[in-house]
């Protein structure tokens, strides 16, 4: 019988490793620095806080891993991933070879999402959308407990629709990386706000700043993140909406959002509840560790 559930969140620069016991209390945790642009190393990096945390506690694991991307069902290799090392990989399999054991791969925002409806600030909640707000912006979908995955392996991949409802000033938008125009990300995203009030600041220095013309750049990202969450509760109705990400500190996105999305929602009342996360920069590396059920063998 296994006796921990090990989360691994592989980060852009940082590799975070964490050790639940059954009930879901952290047992040990490590960071490290992670390999850049090296495959083979990041695998080992892996293996070898598997092995660290298992020494320690003298306890074996199932093995969780968050990554920025996801597996493909139809080719079995990665796609979609920021670490562009692990394009065309097949990461799941080489991980499994490396550690001697199955293991579970998710996106980081399915992670975060399934972290914050299994204990966090979605827990008890039939239906939880965890959102993104960073770098990029991307989300998960969690439903009675359960990860909602899809044959494309990318349910909740919000950013990359295009902003609802744009304005005349918003057409046709922002180039994506994608490849397409008018992407939620390019108006969203940490850089999609710095780029909104002109380039000259930081999306942490616009939020920190009283002056006007930053205040209007947060009233503008204010807006369309409600058109853009109206949106998505036209589609799946959740009951709880929980923000991650370094965007989702502005804590009067709480109070201002749901004032706005009213009109753009499609029906006399929103019941919906916007929140912030309970585990905040942990729910990645939780969430992966929750890739397992409560009973694995």
């Amino acid at each position: 019988m296994v006796a921990l559930r090990i989360g691994i969140d592989l980060g852009g620069t940082k590799t975070e490793a964490i050790a639940l016991d059954m009930s879901g209390r952290e047992v040990c945790r490590y960071r490290t620095m992670t390999p850049q642009g090296d495959y083979a190393a990041t695998i080992r990096t892996i293996r070898e806080l598997v092995e660290t945390i298992e020494a320690e506690t003298g306890s074996s694991g199932s093995v969780g891993i968050g990554i920025p991307g996801t597996i493909s069902p139809k080719t079995g290799v990665v796609k979609n991933a920021n670490s562009t090392w692990l394009i065309g990989k097949p990461f799941d399999r080489d991980l499994e070879a490396a550690l001697g054991r199955p293991v579970r791969l998710a996106n980081d925002a399915d992670c975060f999402a399934l972290s914050e409806a299994t204990d966090g600030a979605g827990s008890g909640a039939a239906t939880v959308f965890g959102v993104i707000l960073g770098t990029g912006v991307g989300a998960g979908i969690v439903v009675q407990g359960r990860l909602v995955a899809g044959p494309n392996a990318i349910a909740g991949e919000w950013g990359h629709n295009p902003l609802p409802w744009p304005t005349d000033d918003e057409r046709p938008g922002y180039e994506c990386y994608c490849g397409r125009r008018g992407c939620i990300e390019t108006f969203l995203s940490g850089p999609g706000l710095a780029r909104d009030h002109g380039g000259s600041l930081s999306a942490a220095e616009i939020c920190a700043s009283a002056a006007p013309d930053c205040e209007a750049a947060l009233r503008r990202y204010e807006q369309r993140l409600a058109r853009a969450l109206a949106a998505v509760i036209n589609i799946i109705d959740p009951h709880v909406i929980v923000l991650g990400g370094g965007l989702s500190k502005i804590t009067r996105l709480y109070q201002s959002v749901p004032r706005l999305w009213g009109p753009w929602v499609f029906s006399d009342h929103v019941e919906t509840i916007i929140k912030p996360p309970i585990h905040g920069d942990s729910s990645g590396v939780r969430g992966a560790a929750w890739l397992w059920p409560s009973k694995t063998t």
